[in-house]
């Protein structure tokens, strides 16, 4: 689905990122972590044609988006921005929504029937001024509005960041039912508590280079590298770190309450 070849990118002359290769498969869900100014934002701009490499290659679904319209390859990705104001440009929700179908869609049968059933999955208002709307229903609609268009990948920059907890959890819940059923997902965040609990690999970036892409579980425990991304563990998984031996590689809370009631048993308690 996507691919990395030794991609470099510079801003007037200057390294972004330096010689990144990686691959991401059909139905994954990826997290990319770092530091600010480690290149994340960079990469993500990469991934749907925003932004093409200085060298190297990017292929997403077997496109070379450095030939590739980035109208073509909007047909294969959706992209979130980090704030959903800087997406979200009619006003009505049923107008915002039906934009980009419009771009990519000529039945108007088809486009009303898709805007139709996306308001009503995600429970908007049709008629809504979207800038009426919270920080959480504003993201909603910007996320509702990508997804309208049935992307086979879906990039998120800091999709949760300005969101309270319920808010938070609305939007990852509808993001990871999307995974679930087949899309794919390549995330930006910085909150590791929000990675834990719903992505599966972790490609942590820093200085511009790949420092490490693993599962959640094994990046999760590397605390050399961690630290040098400047990103704290989630607090479970950091308090499993310092209790040593017996809870080795424990990062959520169900494992951390299973050891402890084990533990418990076996001591009687």
């Amino acid at each position: 689905m996507i691919m990395f070849d030794n991609v470099c990118f510079a801003y007037d002359k200057m390294n972004i990122l330096n010689n990144i290769s990686l691959s991401v498969t059909k139905g994954e869900f990826v997290a990319i972590v770092g530091r600010n100014g480690a290149g994340k934002t960079t990469l993500m701009k990469l991934l749907n044609g925003l932004l093409k490499p200085t060298s190297g290659v990017v292929t997403i679904a077997n496109l070379n988006t450095s030939v590739t319209r980035t109208s073509e390859l909007a047909r294969h990705v959706g992209f979130l921005f980090q704030n959903p104001d800087r997406q979200i440009c009619r006003n009505t929700v049923k107008a915002e929504i039906e934009f980009g179908l419009k771009c990519i869609l000529t039945d108007n049968a088809d486009i009303e029937k898709r805007c139709r059933n996306t308001i009503e999955k995600f429970g908007l208002t049709a008629d809504k001024d979207p800038f009426s709307l919270s920080r959480g229903e504003r993201q909603k609609v910007a996320l509702a509005s990508v997804l309208a268009l049935s992307p086979e990948i879906l990039v998120l920059d800091e999709p949760t960041t300005g969101l309270d907890y319920k808010e938070c959890m609305h939007i990852m819940e509808i993001v990871n039912e999307l995974n679930i059923n087949g899309t794919t997902v390549v995330m930006v965040c910085h909150d590791m508590e929000l990675v834990a609990d719903f992505v599966q690999r972790i490609i942590v970036v820093g200085e511009g280079r790949i420092l490490a892409d693993d599962i959640c579980r094994r990046v999760m425990s590397r605390t050399d590298v961690l630290e040098e991304a400047s990103l704290a563990p989630p607090q479970i998984a950091e308090l499993a770190i310092r209790l040593g031996k017996g809870f080795e590689g424990v990062f959520t809370l169900d494992e951390m309450t299973g050891i402890i009631s084990q533990k418990a048993k076996r001591e009687g308690v």
